[in-house]
């Protein structure tokens, strides 16, 4: 294994992770989209300053969330695994996207969903 410094890893992560992002918030932001409608009307009497800042809050979770990526990552890059490690990490944000998915259908049909 070659010597490799921090820094590179550091970079390799960012590059790799940070345009992944925008494909893990579409997705996640679609789940919560598609409840809200498959609940409407019942989701629209919901709709409400205090929705929104709870949206706005699950939003920014789900992104502190992403970043539990880079601790794996990362450790993985400084192992000698890491040429195995950078052909399938798409895995781990596989796995990642389908978890954080039926996390958040899970949470928006609460919110969206009538009350029995």
């Amino acid at each position: 294994m070659s010597d490799i410094t921090l820094k590179e890893v550091l970079t390799d992560a960012i590059r790799y992770w940070e345009p992944r992002r925008i494909a893990y918030n579409a997705i996640l932001a679609i789940v919560v989209t598609a409840v809200f409608v498959l609940n409407w009307p019942d989701s629209g009497g919901r709709v409400s300053a205090d929705l929104a800042q709870g949206l706005f809050i699950l939003a920014v979770l789900a992104n502190v969330a992403y970043c539990a990526a880079y601790v794996i990552d990362i450790a993985a890059q400084l192992s000698a695994f890491r040429p195995t490690w950078q052909k399938y990490r798409w895995i781990l944000f596989g796995i990642g996207v389908i978890f954080a998915a039926i996390f958040a259908r899970f949470i928006s049909t609460g919110m969206f969903s009538p009350t029995a």
